[in-house]
């Protein structure tokens, strides 16, 4: 699979950040038809040492950052283990919140009766925090900048949800009205901060929203 669609935000010896469209896995799933991804079509187009370092949802689109050695791999993952990484979404949420931002604290796990859905759950789930505040109110809908400082699968989904502002388009947890009112998931991963593994210099990585 070609990389037309990838788009580089930085490249050195150590790291690779692209910025991931939407409707395209970080990584290959279990399926014979879900072997098209990001760390496939890198690796087959020049980059066949690339390691992925973490992961967006097939739906998320935005910045994500691959190693180009063991070595920076193993450190970029413990940055991101150790959460000393800085992340932020750009997302489109259903309503407008009553306040300006906020924080949201709420147990997840996996639900595997509505696979691939994950679910609140104060006695099995596990911890998730995340931080958010309005960018801009536009009546039906509300932009929104999504902190999480913990990485639960979903996380900032189900947590919108969870206040009464699902995202724009998700199809997994959207009501009627606000599935209907974008045609992809409104989630962008538009800032992400990490300390290159071999120089130890401070990166900020930024990427506005195609929403």
């Amino acid at each position: 699979m070609p990389l037309s669609q990838i788009e580089f935000i930085h490249r050195d010896d150590a790291l690779l950040v692209v910025n991931k469209p939407t409707l395209l896995l970080s990584v290959p799933g279990r399926a014979d038809d879900n072997k098209d991804c990001l760390i496939t079509r890198l690796q087959e187009n020049g980059y066949p040492e690339a390691r992925i370092v973490h992961r967006l949802d097939w739906e998320t689109s935005g910045l994500i950052v691959l190693a180009r050695d063991a070595d920076s791999h193993r450190e970029l993952s413990r940055q991101f283990h150790d959460r000393e990484t800085e992340k932020a979404y750009t997302a489109l949420c259903w309503g407008e919140p009553e306040l300006d931002s906020g924080r949201i604290e709420l147990p997840l796990r996996y639900d595997p009766p509505t696979k691939p859905r994950h679910v609140v759950d104060f006695e099995q789930g596990r911890h998730a925090l995340t931080f958010w505040r309005v960018l801009e109110r536009c009546g039906h809908y509300s932009r929104v900048e999504l902190t999480p400082i913990t990485g639960r699968s979903h996380q900032l989904r189900v947590h919108m949800l969870s206040i009464g502002h699902p995202l724009l388009g998700d199809r997994l947890y959207a009501n009627p009205e606000a599935l209907a009112a974008h045609e992809r998931l409104c989630l962008h991963a538009s800032l992400l901060c990490l300390t290159h593994p071999q120089t130890g210099e401070r990166l900020r990585f930024e990427c506005p929203a195609p929403f």
